[in-house]
């Protein structure tokens, strides 16, 4: 007994002393622990009663997860629901109704076939206290009614300020004042990894909720066609059909992005949904309230992104930027000196590594902006300022009527530069460029066409083309020469 009683002391003492050093060379922290190994033997541990060690443990698991109540709270009033009406016309009528054959069988006819009603809902963010909403111009497009209800489930009729297809933006306005509101955020300073809110209507589910994260920056998706500023920031927040106009906000409440977009094959959320950024929708909803369309400063370059493969071709020693393929003749990048192969890498301080994010930047400022543009060319960086222009080449704003009428042409026009009207002994004459689907293109003019001519009255630049059209109807002769020295005549119909 007396034998088992010192071993029995010596493992203890044995014991202690040895906690005892090992608390010494290796004491632990409040911060830092491992996760302790539970033996469970033939039995289903619910973690609704986990065992005292695993309790112990997850009382030190870090408390700090996000959370959204205070910025929902901040943000999902000043969303709205928008529901839009469409009167669609009923298919022209049989040629056997009108049979007099027909009638003397069965009877006169019943009347004129009536008119179907559409209709269609979206989102909208309300800006200011006085009504201001901005939202997707693909939400409100061609509506005959547009119907505004507030998270209070008070209505309103809206009417449309102004539209820009190229950002897909729109603005609408209802008559009332103290409303709840968002404030733009700079979206410059979004970063890929914080976390955003999604706020909108999804399948008519008012004021909607979601949280994910920004994935990327600068995204081109190339949904909007020809002139159009696609620089989307992608976000993982779950975005449906209902949701497009509505909110992407950050954790302080504040609106950097308008959602407009998913990537998807069945038409529904399947991982990546696409905001346009706020500086854009910021400018964009500015230039409609002021104008009643979009101001476009024109850098006047061809680009496309470098990569690898470009650079090493033209033995170009960087593999990032925007390749310049062309300058316009008379446009903002010319008068500043860029030249073909140069490649572009900054503007006003800000980084430029794609397309998408030049096209974002220069989208930003109007005619008569200037910019500072950092460029990369013969192996060395270099900094010049460019004064952007308009689609006419000019610095001046465009007016509403004028965009009307360029957007019935289907085209842009420049000043002729000089050397070339001595090569064809030209006075006077504008350059179409930019030929998109209109009434140049249905006539058979092709790009480059010059027009010296309209209805045997003198252009002399692209204002005299829009003075002189603006009040036309009917058949217009239009008179010019190609850069090749073929003249040439068209007939578009102005109506």
């Amino acid at each position: 007994m007396k034998r088992f009683t010192q071993l029995f002391l010596a493992a203890v003492f044995g014991g202690l002393f040895t906690v005892g050093l090992s608390q010494y060379f290796f004491p632990q922290s409040q911060e830092e622990f491992s996760l302790p190994t539970l033996q469970v033997q033939g039995q289903d541990r619910s973690l609704q009663n986990p065992p005292a060690a695993l309790a112990n443990y997850m009382t030190k698991l870090p408390t700090s997860l996000p959370d959204f109540t205070l910025v929902s709270e901040m943000s999902v009033n000043a969303v709205v629901h928008i529901r839009t009406k469409y009167e669609v016309q009923m298919g022209g009528r049989d040629r056997f109704l009108d049979d007099p054959i027909r009638e003397f069988f069965f009877g006169p006819r019943r009347g004129e076939p009536q008119p179907r009603q559409r209709e269609a809902s979206g989102s909208g963010v309300i800006i200011n206290p006085d009504g201001i909403i901005i939202t997707n111009n693909h939400v409100v497009e061609g509506a005959d009614v547009v119907e505004v209800t507030l998270n209070d489930n008070r209505q309103y009729e809206a009417r449309i300020i102004g539209t820009d297809p190229t950002t897909d933006l729109a603005v609408i306005k209802i008559e009332e004042e103290n409303l709840p509101h968002l404030s733009f955020g700079n979206s410059d300073e979004v970063r890929v990894g914080e976390w955003v809110l999604a706020i909108g209507n999804p399948f008519n589910l008012t004021s909607t909720v979601t949280a994910g994260i920004v994935s990327a920056k600068g995204r081109n998706i190339n949904i909007l066609g020809d002139m159009a500023i696609e620089s989307f920031i992608q976000t993982d927040a779950a975005v449906n059909r209902g949701n497009s106009g509505g909110a992407l906000v950050n954790t302080h409440g504040e609106l950097i992005g308008i959602n407009a977009a998913i990537a998807s094959t069945t038409g529904t959320f399947a991982g990546y949904s696409f905001a346009i950024p706020s500086n854009i929708a910021q400018k964009v909803m500015e230039d409609l309230l002021e104008f009643g369309q979009v101001q476009r400063g024109l850098l006047g370059v061809t680009i496309r992104d470098l990569n690898s493969s470009l650079a090493g071709e033209m033995d170009i020693g960087i593999n990032q930027g925007v390749f310049v393929v062309g300058v316009e003749d008379g446009s903002a990048a010319k008068e500043a000196g860029l030249k073909q192969g140069d490649v572009i890498i900054g503007i006003d301080g800000q980084a430029v590594r794609t397309t998408s994010e030049l096209i974002e930047n220069v989208g930003r400022k109007r005619p008569g902006d200037e910019v500072l543009v950092r460029y990369y060319r013969e192996g060395k960086e270099r900094e010049t300022t460019a004064v952007l222009r308009n689609i006419h080449g000019e610095f001046a704003f465009i007016t509403q009527h004028e965009k009307s009428i360029l957007d019935k042409l289907g085209a842009r026009f420049q000043v002729v530069p000089e050397n070339r009207m001595q090569e064809l002994n030209l006075s006077h004459g504008v350059q179409v460029t930019g030929l998109q689907q209109g009434k140049l293109r249905s006539a058979g003019i092709r790009d480059g066409f010059i027009i010296t001519h309209v209805d045997r009255e003198k252009i002399g630049s692209p204002e005299d083309l829009t003075r002189i059209l603006k009040d036309k109807s009917g058949g217009v002769l239009i008179e010019g020469v190609y850069p090749n020295g073929t003249r040439a005549y068209y007939g578009i119909g102005m109506g």
